[in-house]
């Protein structure tokens, strides 16, 4: 009786940590992204795009590459706000560019 009782006090402590590090991993990100992080790893999306890991139709064009140098950096983000109407040739959209932002900022990420 006494093994069973210290073996269930241990599966609840076990499972109550398992629980709160689950938690945490899904909790939002204590400090936002800084534009210095997201112009390095936008970088290096642009270094894999130009080294062929994402297929040639990304290096196709500049506004090919762009594409999926967002998808890269933010497959979620991407997937909200260009997914359905990516960017064209000399396109400028800054109302769209500004959601992205918001969308890497806000942690969904």
């Amino acid at each position: 009786m006494e093994i069973s009782r210290a073996r269930s006090s241990t599966c609840c402590i076990f499972l109550l940590l398992s629980l709160s590090l689950v938690l945490c991993a899904f909790s939002k990100s204590p400090r936002p992204i800084s534009d210095v992080e997201i112009r390095e790893k936008k970088n290096q999306c642009y270094t894999d795009i130009e080294s062929g890991l994402w297929g040639w139709q990304c290096k196709s064009s500049a506004i090919a590459k762009e594409n999926c140098a967002l998808r890269c950096l933010s497959p979620v983000c991407y997937e909200l706000i260009y997914e359905s109407d990516p960017l064209e040739e000399g396109e400028k959209d800054l109302i769209r560019s500004q959601e992205y932002k918001y969308c890497l900022r806000s942690g969904r990420a």
